[in-house]
């Protein structure tokens, strides 16, 4: 035998541990080197690539004996075992429930207890020169019994059924820890150990990694196949070489971001993870992690650094992009909730006032009304509180915006009323093209109506109309659409339009728009059956309507050219008989039905009141005229009554006179010429 035996073992992390031993006892020395190699198979465990160099037969010299103790063999080798194998120990493979006891093995360097069903770590107290003890492939639970190891710097304790790591406080001189294919669920204990390289936690139960402060000697750390979501505190270990994070739960680089902040890192794997499966993966690592020279066990080339801070740029550019898409839809959720709030505040306060005239009106028993869910005192002075305080936070809500235009695609959508003033704007004519379909939302339908023509103008290829919160309460409100160029299709939603709750609101809307030929109300096709039913239900009303509408009332409501067409109906009415009269009656017909829905129109509330307040003035002004009239009649009939009182006197009074005058005849007539003489 020669006098040096050597022991090797090689791990996955490319580390080569190495015990040497002289048989001479004055040579007793004892050497452990960590050496960085490749290693030869890169994607297996730590435990599972230790090569053994060191014959298997050794426990062929080894005796267990019963002992005084129940339940622990003692353990005895032979003189020649000893003399091989002084420093080292190796019991594997024995079906050991329990440690034996060891005596007059205290110079043990290296003990192997590896695939037995040992259940805890005991009688080993007394080793305490012990460098590297293996435990692996065990039924041990807890880490106990290695208080007074105090020169171990290998423990090996994979595969067994350890939950919690502890128990760790003396072994401050550990160099690898591994405690991989145990059920432990969380990192704890080991901030103590300065001088461990290496740490093995793969195939456990992890969900998270932290708590790795005060290893500043960690150059390896295995967490293969845990349920890790997310990473930190690795950023902390300013020795870490090596990351093995592969079969993992990571989604996204997020959650690993400290890794960026690594210094030191130049190996990681991620294969395994949803975060791989990502286009932007490989980039995103190497963008954030430029000193990384290995990634999933592959070498890093230049061109693929060249080609990820390339990508990197790009994907930058798509996340400010998508913040900024972000923030736009955030301010628009914001103005559309602040227009949603103004408009219910207006709605309250529309609804206070109309009950407020009508208590004013009918002067009924004070007492509390209910609107909206909310109970609103009838009293004129709350009431009016009431109504200041709304008045109030509507002013609040003006210093924000209240209206929002937005063009997407070909969807022009105006919220607030504020928003119809986009109309005026000077849309190209490419733009404008563009726009099939209008939606109004918390907009008044009357307010919507004195733009029409704008949008007529504006916008001649829209063709879809949609409503949403306007106030559509009556059927003679869409008589108002029959101004635009052409609608194909109507949208009104139930929401804010009480005009819906109709049972017959959709035939009226076919009826009074039926020159538009329209597909579509409310998603729904239009069928021939619908526009006959809606000719049946009002087309007798319209005729009626008609038909009771003074000529110059109808000519007033008629436009240019629809004014032309009728007057020529009405002078060449029955002038000519025969076909030309058939004709012309025919062309009536169609005139008169066209004519007939022309009738049906509808008057903004803002216009009705202008013309009641048109026609207050005129009233007033024909009640003073005939006031006028009136004064001056009587004046003259108190005068032509004072008359015909005196009139028998001033008679008498005239003939008396007349009489005295021509009583001398040549007086008369001499005084008559002089009167004559005096006028030339």
């Amino acid at each position: 035998m020669s006098g040096l035996q050597s022991l090797r073992y090689k791990v996955n992390c490319g580390l080569h541990l190495v015990i040497q031993t002289s048989s001479l006892s004055d040579k007793n020395k004892v050497e452990f080197k960590l050496n960085r190699e490749t290693p030869s198979f890169p994607g297996r465990l730590l435990q599972h690539d230790l090569e053994r160099n060191y014959s298997s037969r050794q426990g062929d010299h080894i005796n267990l004996v019963s002992s005084s103790m129940p339940s622990f063999p003692i353990l005895q080798r032979s003189s020649e075992e000893k003399t091989l194998y002084s420093d080292r120990l190796t019991l594997e493979r024995q079906k050991l429930t329990v440690c034996p006891i060891i005596d007059g093995e205290e110079h043990l360097r290296l003990l192997n207890f590896q695939h037995n069903f040992i259940t805890r770590i005991q009688n080993i107290s007394n080793l305490q020169r012990l460098i590297f003890l293996d435990l692996y492939d065990n039924q041990i639970e807890e880490i106990s019994g290695l208080s007074t190891l105090k020169s171990l710097r290998v423990l090996l304790l994979g595969k067994n059924r350890i939950k919690k790591i502890s128990n760790l406080e003396n072994l401050k001189n550990l160099d690898v820890l591994d405690l991989h294919g145990n059920q432990i669920t969380k990192i704890e204990n080991v901030n103590h150990l300065c001088d461990l390289r290496v740490l093995n936690l793969a195939r456990n139960l992890l969900s998270h990694v932290d708590n790795l402060n005060g290893l500043d000697s960690l150059t390896e750390l295995n967490l293969r196949h845990n349920q890790i979501t997310f990473v930190r505190d690795v950023d902390n270990l300013p020795c870490l070489q090596r990351l093995f994070l592969s079969f993992n739960n990571i989604t996204s680089f997020e959650s690993v971001s400290c890794l960026a902040e690594s210094t030191s890192l130049s190996d990681i794997t991620f294969d395994g993870n949803p975060i791989a499966q990502e286009s932007w993966y490989k980039h995103t690592v190497l963008q954030n992690m430029m000193q990384l020279r290995q990634l999933d066990m592959k070498r890093i080339t230049e061109e693929e650094r060249r080609v990820a801070s390339v990508v990197a740029k790009k994907e930058e550019e798509k996340k400010r992009e998508s913040h900024k898409q972000s923030l736009l839809k955030e301010k628009k959720r914001l103005t559309i909730n602040n227009v949603a709030r103004k408009w219910d505040l207006q709605q309250r306060v529309a609804n206070i006032a109309i009950i407020q005239d009508r208590k004013d009106s009918e002067s009924p028993p004070q007492e509390s009304c209910q609107i909206d869910g909310g109970t609103i005192s009838a009293f004129p002075e709350e009431a009016g509180s009431l109504d200041a305080g709304l008045s109030s936070a509507l002013q609040g809500l003006s210093v924000t915006e209240t209206h929002l235009v937005e063009l997407d695609g070909e969807t022009l959508s105006l919220y607030g009323s504020g928003a119809l003033e986009c109309l005026d704007r000077n849309w190209s004519v490419q733009t404008a093209g563009m726009v099939t379909t209008v939606s109004f939302t918390f907009i008044e339908f009357d307010e919507i109506v004195q733009v029409l023509p704008k949008l007529k103008m504006k916008f001649p290829n829209s063709l879809h109309l949609k409503f949403r919160e306007t106030n559509l309460v009556m059927l003679q409100q869409f008589n108002a659409l029959a101004q635009l160029r052409r609608v194909d299709q109507l949208t009104i939603d139930p929401q804010g339009n009480p005009v819906v709750n109709f049972t017959l609101w959709k035939y009226y809307v076919l009826f009074r728009l039926s020159h538009f030929s329209m597909q579509k109300i409310n998603g729904t096709e239009v069928t021939q059956n619908d526009m006959i039913m809606a000719e049946r239900l009002f087309g007798i009303l319209a005729h009626v309507a008609s038909s009771e509408l003074p000529q110059y009332r109808m000519i007033s409501i008629l436009g240019d050219a629809r004014k032309k067409q009728f007057r020529y109906l009405l002078e060449n009415k029955c002038k000519k008989p025969g076909i030309l009269c058939e004709e012309t009656s025919d062309s009536k017909r169609l005139m008169g039905e066209n004519t007939n829905r022309a009738t049906l129109n509808y008057t903004t509330r803002e216009f009705y009141h202008e013309k009641l307040e048109e026609i207050k003035d005129k009233k007033k002004f024909c009640r003073l005229y005939v006031e006028d009239l009136v004064k001056e009649a009587t004046a003259i009939n108190m005068k032509n009554e004072a008359l015909q009182k005196l009139w028998p006197q001033m008679f008498i009074e005239l003939v008396r006179d007349a009489v005295i005058e021509i009583r001398s005849k040549d007086s008369y007539m001499k005084l008559c010429l002089q009167q004559i003489t005096d006028q030339k």
